[in-house]
């Protein structure tokens, strides 16, 4: 899920669920996070091995663009998720990177503490869309932080990451913006819609939240959730696998497809605001992350969006060629407080913006 750091955004403060295990406070579940009331749903893994496989070096070279676009629009389409290789970032950064989030994650609870979520935020160490003391809690952490635009880092915040975390998180802010804003490129051309008008709402302004998402183990993975089902709320969200442990399901046919961490590889997925600009021949698709009994498993997600003061709404082009608008048409800021004033519940916000 996407985040804007203002103050009408915020998520009531709760404890954190590394340290409950790591102190060993947990021979029993406690009761916020037995999760009776999630429907498990079927697993189909006979699907995992048909996740499409987007390759960015065709989706760039001149000879092979055009079938690889083919493919890229396929993906969104049907799928709404793909597996990215060959995105140009380079391994060895990818390593120091992943090793340095698990260093990140293992910090001690009094160092987590002064990048703990203030009231009133949503960004630091807690969890997102807590909006009730009696609502149920996820079996993870996270840290959440807006990376792009610069300008939009929170003082007490970014300059507070330990070193070298801080400028390793920096370059790899950057790299990954110039991957969304090509593949937003790439969809333009695969949607045939005028480039300056996909590049006039992802522009230089595009704003970039940057999570991490640490899963415990847990005694009875069974009975909570690492993150409970949803469709992301943004244009395109790119995930790293930091430890390749199994977690992330996708929705396909009704029933929950594992995703199988490809080395090195990026998850892309379609959020909602690309679907409603895409007027819905993109479509988001709901998620997971499920828990194991004896590893934890780390991933970082940066979910990129509109800048501010842009609109959330179908793309000019796309209505005059389907005659009809699908979705509402607000201002990012108004899509944003609808959206954090109520708890996760999987593609529910989206209807709301349905006509």
């Amino acid at each position: 899920m996407e985040a804007k750091g203002a103050s009408q955004y915020s998520s009531i403060i709760v404890p954190s669920v590394q340290e409950m295990v790591k102190e060993k406070l947990t021979t029993t579940l406690p009761p916020r996070y037995v999760r009776s009331d999630l429907d498990k749903g079927e697993i189909d893994g006979d699907l995992r091995a048909e996740i499409p496989i987007i390759d960015m070096n065709l989706l760039c070279s001149s000879t092979s663009m055009d079938a690889e676009i083919h493919k890229l629009d396929l993906a969104c389409k049907e799928w709404g998720f793909f597996q990215l290789v060959n995105h140009g970032m380079e391994t060895g950064f990818l390593d120091k990177f992943k090793s340095e989030v698990k260093d990140f994650s293992n910090l001690p609870m009094e160092e987590k503490k002064k990048l703990w979520q203030q009231p009133s935020e949503v960004e630091g160490f807690g969890q997102a869309f807590v909006v009730s003391e009696e609502q149920k809690l996820d079996w993870s952490d996270i840290f959440l932080l807006v990376m792009q635009p610069v300008h939009l880092r929170k003082p007490h915040l970014f300059p507070k990451l330990p070193l070298p975390f801080r400028d390793t998180l920096d370059t790899y802010s950057a790299e990954v913006k110039s991957i969304a804003k090509i593949l937003f490129a790439k969809i333009a051309r695969a949607l045939m819609i005028k480039p300056k008008e996909m590049e006039n709402l992802f522009d230089d302004e595009l704003r970039q939240s940057m999570r991490i998402n640490y899963y415990p183990p847990c005694p009875e993975p069974d009975q909570v959730i690492g993150l409970p089902p949803h469709s992301d709320s943004t244009g395109l969200t790119i995930l790293l696998q930091v430890n390749e442990v199994d977690g992330l399901q996708i929705k396909k046919n009704g029933k929950w497809v594992p995703v199988k961490p490809l080395p090195n590889a990026f998850v892309v997925n379609v959020g909602d605001v690309l679907e409603i600009i895409t007027n819905g021949a993109y479509r988001s698709i709901e998620h997971r992350g499920v828990v194991s009994s004896e590893k934890e498993r780390l991933s970082v997600a940066a979910f990129h969006n509109l800048g501010m003061g842009k609109e959330v709404g179908p793309l000019r082009s796309l209505v005059e060629r389907q005659k009809a608008a699908f979705y509402k048409s607000v201002t990012i800021e108004e899509y944003f407080k609808g959206l954090f004033s109520r708890k996760l519940d999987g593609k529910a916000y989206l209807e709301v913006m349905r006509i």
